[in-house]
C-alpha cells in the first residue's frame, strides 16, 4: 500500500508560533510616516501663523504693562506696571470720544456698504450676459485698486483748488464751492473718509453677494410669481433666507474691516482736522508715535481687540439664537 504524504514545510515546534514568510519591510515606517505627513504640511503655516500673528499680539500685551516709552525702546530694561496704562487710558475723556466716533464711522460704513451691496448684486444678477460681465469687471478693477492710490484718488477729487468736486458743484450754480476746503472742515473730512471706505467695499460684498444669488432656485421664483407675491415679499420669504449665511458672513466682515480702517484715514488726514477722523487705529498710532508712550498706544491697541471681539460675539451670539428660534 502506497502511503502519500503532503510535501510542504515541515510543521512549528510546539510553543512557537509559525512565521509566514518574510518580506522586505512590514510597512509600519510608512504608517508612522503617514501619521506624521499631514502635520508636516501645515507645519510652515501654523509656524507662520505663530510669528505674524501670536507674537506681535502678546507682544503687544507686554508693552501694554510696561512702563515702554522711547528711553526704555532704546535702552530696554521697562518695568512692569501692572494695569496703569489702562486706568490712564479709560480714564481719559478723548479716548471715550475716539471710541464713540469709531463706532459711529463703522454703522455708517457698514449699513451704507450692506445696502449698496446687496442692490448692485440684485442689478447684476437680472442683467444680460454683456451687462453682467461689465458689471463684475468693473467691480473687479475697483476691488483690485491699491488703498494708496484709491485715497490719493480722492484727495485729487476733493481739492480745495483743483478738484473736481469744486468745479462740478460750481457748473451747477452752487458758487460758496469756490475753493472750499473740504479736509479743513471736520463733518466734510469724515463724511469723505466713509464715501472712501465704502467705495472700496462695495465691489467685495456686491461680488459675494451676487455668488450667493445664483445659488437660489429658480422654481422658487417661479411659485412665487404664481402666487402674485411682489418683488419685495419675494425677497424677504425666498431670496434672503437662501442667502442669509453669506449675508452674515460678509456683515461680520465689513464691520471687522471698517472697524480697524487704518491707512485711509492716516494717509488723508492724519486724524485731522483736531481729532475729527481720529479712530482707534488712528488713535493708537498717534499715542504711540507722537507722544511717545508705546505703552498706552499698545494698551489703545488691545483694548480695540477687546471691543472688535465683544462686538462680533454678541452679534453671533444673536444670529445663532434667531436660527435656533427659526429651526
Amino acid at each position: 500500500m502506497t502511503v502519500i504524504r503532503e510535501t510542504g514545510a515541515p510543521p512549528a515546534p510546539l510553543g512557537r508560533p509559525a512565521r509566514g514568510p518574510t518580506r522586505p519591510g512590514n510597512g509600519s515606517g510608512r504608517r508612522r510616516l503617514g501619521g506624521v505627513w499631514p502635520y508636516l504640511l501645515i507645519a510652515p503655516t501654523v509656524l507662520g501663523t505663530l510669528y505674524l500673528l501670536v507674537y506681535p499680539l502678546a507682544r503687544t500685551v507686554l508693552i501694554s504693562l510696561q512702563d515702554f516709552q522711547l528711553r526704555q525702546l532704546i535702552q530696554g530694561n521697562a518695568p512692569f506696571v501692572g494695569l496703569r496704562n489702562y486706568r490712564t487710558l479709560l480714564t481719559d475723556d478723548r479716548f471715550w470720544q475716539v471710541v464713540r466716533r469709531t463706532f459711529l464711522f463703522m454703522a455708517v460704513s457698514v449699513v451704507l456698504i450692506m445696502v449698496l451691496a446687496t442692490l448692485v448684486a440684485l442689478m447684476t444678477e437680472r442683467l444680460g450676459r454683456v451687462g453682467r460681465t461689465t458689471v463684475l469687471s468693473a467691480l473687479v478693477l475697483a476691488w483690485a485698486m491699491p488703498v494708496i492710490a484709491a485715497t490719493t484718488v480722492f484727495q485729487w477729487l476733493f481739492h480745495s483748488e483743483f478738484g473736481i468736486v469744486n468745479w462740478g458743484l460750481r457748473q451747477l450754480g452752487f458758487t460758496s464751492f469756490e475753493r472750499y476746503p473740504w479736509f479743513a472742515h471736520g463733518p466734510a473730512a469724515f463724511t469723505i473718509l466713509i464715501l472712501l471706505v465704502v467705495w472700496q467695499s462695495v465691489p467685495f460684498a456686491a461680488i459675494t453677494l451676487y455668488s450667493a444669488l445664483v445659488t437660489v432656485p429658480a422654481e422658487l421664483y417661479e411659485s412665487a410669481r404664481i402666487d402674485g407675491a411682489s418683488a419685495g415679499r419675494v425677497f424677504r420669504s425666498i431670496t434672503f433666507p437662501v442667502i442669509r449665511p453669506i449675508f452674515m458672513l460678509v456683515l461680520s466682515l465689513e464691520v471687522i474691516w471698517t472697524f480697524k480702517a487704518f491707512v485711509q484715514i492716516w494717509v488723508m488726514t492724519n486724524g485731522g482736522p483736531g481729532d475729527a477722523t481720529t479712530t482707534l487705529p488712528v488713535y493708537a498710532v498717534q499715542t504711540a508715535l507722537s507722544s511717545q508712550r508705546y505703552d498706552l498706544g499698545s494698551a489703545a491697541s488691545m483694548v480695540s481687540v477687546l471691543m472688535m471681539g465683544a462686538v462680533l460675539v454678541l452679534y453671533f451670539r444673536q444670529m445663532f439664537r434667531q436660527e435656533g428660534e427659526a429651526s
